[in-house]
């Protein structure tokens, strides 16, 4: 476990943030709860967190919004979202707004420590966000989550298709695990996030439409392959 790693906790059911608050410290974290979204983004602003841990409906700014504004000013902070929304129009809002995962009320407390700890492994584990990478004839910065090509307009990806390009880059010309990628970017390989996954990779697809040289094939129930 990472100790006194400092979380920022929005969340306004104050028994629910008390009891996730008070169990997180004991788990070894450092806790700020603020039960407003509109506070929470200016503690963000003024503070270093290594993680957040964000309700979806929240008075002052909503939970998708404030993540929004949260990826503008830094986009490798991990982000998990508490909700009792599960609709799939709310978990692809969700991860579009630059979410990292998400956790459905009601939860375990074992869950929600299962979660924080593997998205402070995977951000600690981040080693490429920094670079600027090549794509076939694309440029692609992850921090700035940036894919360019010249002649054509810049295209700003959304955090989960900036994930989803750089595994997809560290087994360039080589099998992508679908089971691999679902566990590593989403944490399970359930369906529907099998489902969600197609998305992104065809959203990818589109983006990268511009180089023929550049492929990403589906290899029916393996996984993919990027191709440049």
């Amino acid at each position: 476990m990472i100790l006194k790693s400092h979380i920022l906790l929005v969340e306004d059911e104050p028994h629910l943030a008390r009891v996730i608050k008070d169990s997180l410290e004991q788990q070894g974290y450092t806790i700020t709860h603020i039960a407003d979204g509109r506070k929470a983004f200016t503690a963000f602003q003024n503070t270093a967190f290594d993680l957040c841990i964000v309700d979806v409906m929240l008075p002052g700014t909503d939970g998708f919004t404030l993540v929004k504004q949260i990826r503008m000013q830094h986009q490798q902070v991990p982000v998990l979202f508490l909700t009792a929304r599960s609709s799939t129009t709310d978990v692809m809002e969700g991860y579009a707004s630059g979410g990292n995962d998400y956790l459905n009320k009601p939860f375990s407390l074992e869950e929600l420590f299962l979660r924080v700890k593997e998205l402070m492994r995977r951000h600690s584990n981040t080693t490429t966000l920094n670079q600027s990478l090549q794509v076939g004839r694309y440029l692609f910065t992850p921090h700035k989550q940036l894919l360019q090509l010249p002649g054509y307009t810049d295209i700003k990806l959304s955090h989960r298709e900036t994930q989803l390009l750089q595994l997809l880059l560290q087994h360039q010309n080589q099998l992508l695990d679908r089971k691999l990628a679902l566990n590593t970017l989403w944490g399970d390989d359930s369906f529907f996030n099998t489902r969600t996954m197609d998305v992104f990779i065809t959203k990818l697809r589109k983006h990268l439409s511009h180089d023929p040289e550049v492929e990403i094939l589906n290899l029916q129930g393996l996984g993919y392959k990027l191709i440049c």
